[in-house]
């Protein structure tokens, strides 16, 4: 996942905190969450370019799942980051490409 991803996260890794989402993203120790980002945008000010850590909940069917998924593994790659940023209040870069990689996937 860390290589599909490279261009969009600093980082992958596995969590055990988390119960009910398959992904999340956090600020690495450095970093301003995608909410202060937001907020100084807002404002008018600069924020500073910085990729989040992808966060996977290895308990979660989604992420079971992947370990199946040969044929649409980067397109769930993708999905799961995309999920994980919408559930921090961020906006999507891309949105027309979540949509039609949301559907590939619902339609395979």
């Amino acid at each position: 996942m860390q290589e599909v991803l490279k261009d969009r996260v600093k980082e992958t890794r596995v969590t055990l905190r988390l119960t009910d989402s398959p992904a999340c993203v956090v600020a690495d120790d450095n970093g301003l969450s995608e909410h202060l980002k937001r907020m100084l945008k807002q404002a008018g000010q600069q924020a500073p370019d910085s990729k989040p850590i992808l966060e996977l909940n290895p308990e979660h069917p989604l992420v079971k799942r992947l370990q199946h998924e040969s044929s649409h593994f980067d397109e769930w790659a993708h999905v799961l980051l995309d999920q994980a940023l919408l559930a921090e209040g961020g906006q999507l870069e891309d949105p027309a490409a979540f949509v039609k990689r949301l559907n590939t996937l619902l339609s395979a």
